[in-house]
């Protein structure tokens, strides 16, 4: 028997098609999404059809997830259609309004509310820019819901267009790792918060998805269609990661750890959200991760196999030269409209591999905060999982552990979100309390010294971010 599990992330569609019992893969596909922090929905439809196409289709298929990028606001109006362009995670105009509904409410009362502190990322904020920039089109939405959501609604028939028929707006289901990360909804009690929904949009008589629990499934095309997760929640279930430390290196920077409550961190550094099996999966998450490696190539002129080998052949700490890789703002600290800044540049750390052990360094220095701040919770890593595209780089999987602080192990490549999906589809044919147990891949460990003096040399050098006016 066969499942299928998507990942719908902000650059691609992947889809993995797997063994129900053994995990093993059967066969796969992906298609691009367009760039930009807002997209037409539409287009993650066409590209999940494209993916599907190259997968070989879903006939054989017994049952699908979806997990997605998360916080991103879908609006629709009473006839299913989609009323403006989803603003995604990393669109950070709603940063007034993310600051305006924690100044109302307080800090301490968001995060004791839903576990996370609103930024401009949070479903909420954006709902809350929406009701104030673009009135009209507020004023006509009937749900709101995420794009893992969407997906799963437009597979069981939503929208006119949809060749299966068409499913009302009541049909539209979610998840509680994806529900937690909207500021709307407390994943402790199970609920939905319209009071604070109200604070955003100015109203709450909107419909929102029916939460999901874990192993729970609705009706497909032909196939049952599991709750499906946010991407953070997807990647840990695909990886087994249990109460392992995830660092995932993507478009942003993720640092998130299993926890058995819900978060209520007033600073905002820790998001409490939930994860895919009915724990909780408190994260930190960085707008800045692998393009930082990106930006360091481009300003070279180097690839990226060249950009890790003059990061290697420099010394550790860069001899004081020192990246805040604040390339497009920050979340994390929540800092959204700062830019980056290299710090200690002299005649002898004028060189390109001194400035690509500093974008490396400054990259993983970003995530040693998340690191920091779940220790500051109690969780206490023995070594810490390294996955995304940037954990690719031999320069960035050699370094860390001596920016941890701790062993390194990075499992084989895989597609760990499209994974996760398909191990949640897995648990809605066989039931029971827990997902089933897949083998694992192959994986490697690094191992290195602690680069005395950096951690520093970076907090002194980011704090000059929160000391400017």
């Amino acid at each position: 028997m066969l499942v299928a599990g998507v990942d719908s992330s902000t650059q691609s569609c992947k889809i993995v098609i797997r063994d129900a019992e053994s995990g093993e893969l059967v066969r796969s596909g992906r298609a691009a999404h367009p760039d930009g922090t807002e997209v037409e929905p539409k287009h993650w439809w066409e590209a999940l059809q494209r993916a599907v196409d190259e997968a070989g289709g879903l006939d054989d298929v017994a049952a699908l997830s979806v997990a997605g990028q998360q916080h991103g606001m879908v609006v629709l109006d009473e006839s299913g259609e989609v009323i403006r362009p989803a603003l995604l995670w990393n669109d950070t105009r709603s940063a007034p309004a993310a600051a305006a509904l924690v100044e109302e409410l307080g800090a301490q009362a968001w995060a004791d509310a839903t576990g996370t502190v609103p930024v401009a990322s949070i479903t909420v904020a954006k709902l809350r820019w929406l009701a104030e920039h673009e009135p009209a089109n507020a004023a006509r939405v009937a749900a709101v819901c995420l794009p893992h959501d969407w997906l799963t609604w437009k597979l069981r028939g939503g929208g006119a267009d949809h060749r299966h028929g068409t499913a009302n707006l009541d049909d539209l289901v979610t998840d509680r790792s994806d529900a937690s990360g909207t500021g709307y909804y407390d994943a402790s009690s199970g609920e939905y918060r319209r009071d604070l929904l109200r604070l955003g949009l100015g109203r709450d008589d909107v419909v929102l998805p029916r939460v999901l629990g874990p192993a729970e499934s609705v009706e497909g095309p032909g196939f049952r269609l599991g709750a499906g997760a946010g991407d953070n929640a997807g990647a840990a279930l695909g990886l087994g990661a249990g109460d392992d430390v995830i660092v995932s290196l993507g478009t942003s920077g993720v640092v998130s750890a299993r926890g058995e409550r819900q978060g209520d961190d007033p600073s905002g550094t820790i998001a409490g959200f939930a994860d895919a099996t009915g724990a909780f999966l408190p994260i930190v998450v960085t707008l800045n991760a692998a393009r930082v490696l990106d930006a360091a190539g481009r300003l070279l002129g180097v690839d990226h196999q060249e950009l890790s080998r003059l990061a290697l052949s420099a010394p550790p700490g860069a001899e004081g030269l020192t990246l805040v890789p604040y390339l497009e703002g920050e979340r994390t600290p929540n800092l959204p409209d700062a830019t980056g800044a290299l710090h200690g540049l002299t005649l002898g750390t004028s060189t390109p591999a001194h400035l690509a052990r500093a974008a490396v360094e400054g990259l993983l220095s970003g995530q040693k905060v998340g690191i920091d701040a779940l220790g500051a919770v109690g969780v206490r890593p023995a070594a810490v999982r390294l996955i995304g595209g940037a954990a690719r780089s031999e320069a960035v999987r050699r370094i860390a552990p001596t920016v941890f602080g701790v062993p390194v192990v990075v499992p084989e490549p895989g597609e760990y979100v499209a994974d996760g999906a398909a191990r949640q589809a897995a648990w809605v044919l066989a039931g029971g309390d827990e997902p089933p147990t897949w083998e694992s891949g192959a994986s490697e460990r690094f191992e290195g010294e602690l680069t005395q003096g950096l951690e520093e040399r970076y907090r002194e050098a980011a704090e000059h971010h929160l000391d400017k006016p």
